[in-house]
């Protein structure tokens, strides 16, 4: 069994804890537009923690978080910069740190609902440009609920990077009863999502901003569906996980109306639990996501998976 990749945390929270500044919608790109240094301290928390793949402070720039004018006129700008600051945290800490592009929902997390297919290639076009710009090491395509706008995503990025750097993407889950078949936000099934990514050719395939509960279903399909291919490659396609530390989100969530509240018993040891059961489920990589913090990182590193 291979060693472990760890991802990092929650950003919003972290940058909130450094002194960023922080209000709704702007979420965690109001650091970006103007405290970059703490991002930067941010990202250098967590590789002292113990996390060997950071990612872009660039989940909230888009239309949906800080408008339509910031975006047009400094996406550019703000996307490559967080690309920049990334790089800048990993070389500073002298360890060997994979930078990846946070590729986020376009429309708003868990809201397959207002996924607009016409309004796509505005947004999605010059972020991906401007984050190729800064040039990642890999691509992270995250919190996806909606297959559709997942497989566009791949073929635009496929389109801009000449490098054909690794493609990661991730998905967000139903929130409910730990299930034999978990499904995206989309009511789409983690099954026909993990197919129809596995045959799109994407290097790794996570599960983020969910329940751990149905993370572990998740990762039990997704090593089904892989592991039963017939190419090589498909059965090579790495697994991961970053669950959130939320109670249940319903259908309608709001992700511009505040922080929700942290659940009490997901501490750093409990949480552990978790990822010890998804390592040994098959996963490659694990991190945390929204209310998963540095001490998390830190207790998952001491695990010395």
């Amino acid at each position: 069994m291979t060693s472990l990749t760890i991802l990092d945390g929650g950003m919003s929270r972290e940058l909130q804890r450094l002194g960023a500044p922080f209000r709704q919608p702007e979420w965690s790109a109001l650091a970006m537009m103007e405290t970059p240094e703490i991002v930067k301290q941010a990202h250098k928390e967590f590789i002292q923690a113990g996390s060997r793949v950071i990612t872009t402070n660039s989940y909230a720039l888009v239309p949906f978080h800080i408008g339509e004018q910031v975006f047009e006129q400094r996406v550019g700008e703000l996307a490559a910069n967080s690309v920049a600051v990334a790089r800048a945290a990993a070389e500073e800490s002298g360890e060997a740190v994979t930078v990846a592009a946070s590729i986020p929902p376009l429309f708003g997390s868990y809201r397959a609902d207002l996924y607009e297919a016409d309004r796509f290639e505005e947004i999605a076009r010059p972020l991906v440009t401007a984050l190729e710009a800064g040039n990642p090491d890999v691509w992270l395509n995250e919190t996806q609920s909606l297959l559709a706008e997942t497989l566009a995503m791949k073929a635009l990025v496929d389109s801009i990077d000449n490098e054909k750097k690794p493609y990661w993407v991730s998905f967000t889950l139903e929130d409910f009863e730990p299930s034999d078949t978990p499904k995206l936000r989309s009511g789409e099934t983690v099954r026909d999502a993990v197919e129809a990514m596995a045959n799109a050719g994407v290097d790794a395939i996570l599960f983020n901003c969910s329940q751990p509960e149905t993370i572990s279903d998740a990762i039990r399909v997704a090593k089904d569906v892989l592991a039963n291919s017939s190419d090589e490659r498909i059965q090579n396609i790495k697994v991961g996980a970053y669950a959130n530390a939320f109670a249940p989100q319903p259908k309608d969530a709001t992700a511009n109306d505040g922080l929700d509240e942290v659940r009490p018993d997901l501490t750093p040891e409990t949480y552990t639990v978790w990822v010890k059961e998804w390592k040994d489920m098959g996963a490659d990589m694990i991190g945390g996501c929204c209310g998963i913090g540095v001490e998390h990182i830190a207790a998952i590193k001491a695990l010395g998976l």
